[in-house]
């Protein structure tokens, strides 16, 4: 048996975020589809004997017992009875609060690594059900494969998704989701589309092109208006892009933004161009850019071996 593991918390992007309705009891009802990407977070894990969750690494703003690391480690134990325990350092490299979902990956990739390094021996399913109570968008990064997720988003349909590249453009803001949820504004009513619908759009071939070319985007972002008129400084961003030609849309409620490209040449080419003109859209933005990402798109998640179905 291996006592340390080393492993990664892939980032996702929303390729389309659908809003369809909305229940009695105040939720959402989503349409969307999750893409896993390779910018990822690392997570090691060192088996301890005595119990104890310790996580190593100082992370500002995030109190210990409240991360979702160790809720996570705590509710495999709870649901199990094992005795065992764990030392967790974190490497941080998916920002934070920019809709890409880097703690409920963190959180997923935790319960599978412990899962097995602790042998509990708990199926896929499982997994899920003690992933809910933890955040909406952490069974889809148990459920590991790219997904058509629908109703709060615990229903998931794995969806073929060409091989890809992004950009992914980090803005130096951060949006409380709630402030998006609960906006008058934001559109409830998108009609209902199905799985097959997504696929088709996405696998239909694109036109030969000597210049660098998007491939086409599905659907629309529903929170990504309300994000842009709460905050100008992203629509901003948004009109910079497509000035150079570049389609891009929001992931999540934000505020980070991609853009899909056919290959990771092409995403590479796009981002020295932009990087070399980011400073003059930096000195007069709303809301400057701190980083642009490129980033290859995944066909599953990088543990979906480890867990049973």
């Amino acid at each position: 048996m291996k006592y340390l593991y080393d492993v990664p918390a892939p980032a996702k992007l929303n390729l389309f975020l659908h809003v369809t309705g909305r229940r009695e009891d105040g939720y959402h009802l989503l349409q969307t589809v999750f893409v896993f990407i390779d910018l990822a977070d690392q997570l090691q894990f060192e088996l301890r004997n005595d119990g104890l969750i310790c996580r190593q690494t100082s992370l500002p703003g995030i109190d210990h017992d409240s991360d979702l690391i160790v809720r996570a480690a705590r509710a495999l134990q709870k649901a199990t009875g094992t005795a065992k325990g764990a030392t967790i350092h974190v490497q941080k490299n998916i920002p934070a609060g920019g809709g890409l979902g880097g703690g409920s990956s963190d959180a997923a990739s935790t319960l599978v690594a412990l899962n097995r390094l602790w042998q509990t021996g708990l199926s896929r399913g499982e997994l899920q059900q003690l992933a809910l109570p933890l955040g909406a968008d952490v069974p889809v990064f148990v459920f590991g494969q790219n997904t058509f997720a629908e109703g709060i988003g615990e229903a998931f349909t794995a969806c073929r998704v060409p091989g890809q590249a992004y950009l992914v453009f980090q803005p130096k803001l951060g949006i409380p989701t709630p402030a998006i949820f609960t906006d008058s504004a934001l559109c409830r009513n998108t009609p209902l589309v199905t799985v097959q619908d997504v696929q088709q759009s996405l696998s239909l071939p694109m036109p030969e092109a000597s210049l660098i070319s998007q491939p086409a985007f599905f659907g629309h972002n529903d929170l990504e208006a309300v994000a842009c008129r709460q905050h100008p400084g992203l629509q901003q961003l948004v009109d910079w892009l497509a000035a150079r030609q570049v389609k891009a849309r929001m992931t999540g409620s934000g505020a980070c933004f991609f853009a899909p490209f056919r290959s990771y040449e092409d995403a590479l080419q796009i981002k020295h161009e932009l990087e070399t003109a980011l400073p003059a859209f930096n000195q007069g933005a709303l809301v400057p850019v701190e980083r642009i990402i490129a980033a290859r798109g995944l066909a599953r998640h990088p543990l979906h071996d480890w867990v049973k179905n």
